[in-house]
């Protein structure tokens, strides 16, 4: 993996390479974070069903989806610094596509291709920051570089109110994004292996599947709770009579919970371990979920929204210290393509089943859903824990 002398300058060289890589990955969270708006006002300029609008956004994790058991396959075959940048360069090209042709029916084709070669991106950053990041502090180099990636990803609607949605600039924006996280990529990434085929793990994702259930299983709930909440929160304040301008307030307290307590929380998982972060985090991410129908309408929702914003994201921080932890080479790579697998399924099944559910019951369904796939993710893991120290 990473050369781990204990000279200064290799040292110096570790953390320069973990500040590019974080750098590149928040160029293309901006650049991510931009194409989502722009998308939607775009095709609502051409008259664009709202159905049409989220079948097209839904292109892009089907990409991620069907692409992720292939990472691993890639990573052996062309080297890991190859395939990001070239992937890197392969997203600048889809936006040249995407502001080309400006043409819906081309974008469903074009936004799947995004999908899946923003995949690799997503697996091989998390690889090498897990990689680079010193052990003992593992858990605050993740709080900071989930912490900026998200940043990134509000960066990108702010670029977009600056540069505005006609003609080229939006997608010059883009374009630059990847273009500049493929520059810094190929500048940073020349002291890491390929993460060439060290046999650590047989059978990729299913093989890793085997090992970590647990670890599997908090990725899917993070991401069907967060997904869920940003998508129904809004649904969930209507239904308490809300005004519709602090509907939207409320998804933002979310994002600043998500983004202002990752580093705490990477602190205490250095302290008390990913795994018993992952409890604490879906219990304290339940309990907001089940308080907030008694707050919505108190101004105790804020600081509620902001931890629940944070232990919800929370949870997968902790999978991917905890996942750090245990694994390396190719077990690692296999890894993190199978929890971009597994965090594309949890977009898919929770906001629709919790919008099933509101639909049944009410604003309650929202909450329900949450703390019932908390209280599921935290019997597996306590169950596995014991299974581990019985074995």
């Amino acid at each position: 993996m990473v050369a781990t002398s204990s000279s200064d300058g290799e040292a110096g060289t570790q953390w320069a390479a973990l500040a590019g890589v974080t750098a590149a990955l928040a160029m293309f969270g901006a650049a991510q974070g931009l194409s989502y708006p722009l998308f939607t006002l775009l095709m609502q300029r051409q008259g664009m069903s709202p159905a049409l609008i989220g079948l097209s956004a839904a292109m892009m994790p089907v990409g991620l989806i069907l692409s992720a058991s292939f990472v691993p396959a890639a990573v052996r075959l062309v080297g890991a610094r190859n395939l990001a940048v070239g992937c890197s360069l392969a997203g600048a090209l889809c936006f040249l596509g995407i502001g080309y042709l400006q043409d819906w029916v081309a974008w469903f084709i074009i936004r799947f291709l995004v999908g899946v070669v923003i995949n690799p991106l997503y697996v091989l950053g998390e690889v090498w920051a897990l990689s680079l990041a010193p052990p003992s502090r593992r858990g605050r180099v993740m709080g900071v570089f989930n912490t900026l990636l998200g940043a990134g990803y509000a960066a990108g609607p702010l670029i977009l109110i600056t540069v505005g949605t006609s003609g080229w600039p939006p997608f010059v924006a883009a374009i630059s994004g990847f273009a500049l996280c493929a520059l810094i990529l190929r500048a940073v990434s020349s002291k890491l292996t390929g993460f060439e085929d060290d046999g650590q793990i047989q059978g990729g994702i299913v093989g890793f599947a085997r090992l970590a259930p647990a670890l599997l299983l908090a990725v899917l709930v993070a991401a069907a709770v967060q997904q869920s909440t940003y998508a129904l929160i809004p649904v969930f304040g209507t239904g308490y009579g809300l005004p519709e301008a602090r509907l939207a307030a409320l998804v933002t307290a979310l994002s600043a919970g998500n983004i202002l307590l990752q580093i705490p929380l990477g602190l205490m998982a250095e302290r008390f371990g990913g795994r018993a972060m992952i409890v604490f985090c879906a219990l304290a991410t339940a309990a907001c979920a089940l308080l907030l129908p008694l707050v919505i309408t108190t101004p105790l929702v804020w600081p509620v929204l902001v931890v629940m914003g944070a232990v919800g994201y929370g949870v997968y921080t902790m999978a991917l210290v905890e996942l750090g932890s245990r694994f390396k080479g190719t077990a690692l790579v296999a890894g993190n393509a199978a929890f971009a697998l597994m965090w594309g399924a949890g977009g898919i099944v929770g906001p629709p089943g919790a919008g099933s559910l509101m639909q049944v019951i009410g604003p309650l369904g929202l909450p329900a859903v949450i703390a019932g796939l908390d209280a599921l993710l935290i019997a597996f893991a306590l169950y596995r824990s014991a299974k581990r120290k019985n074995s």
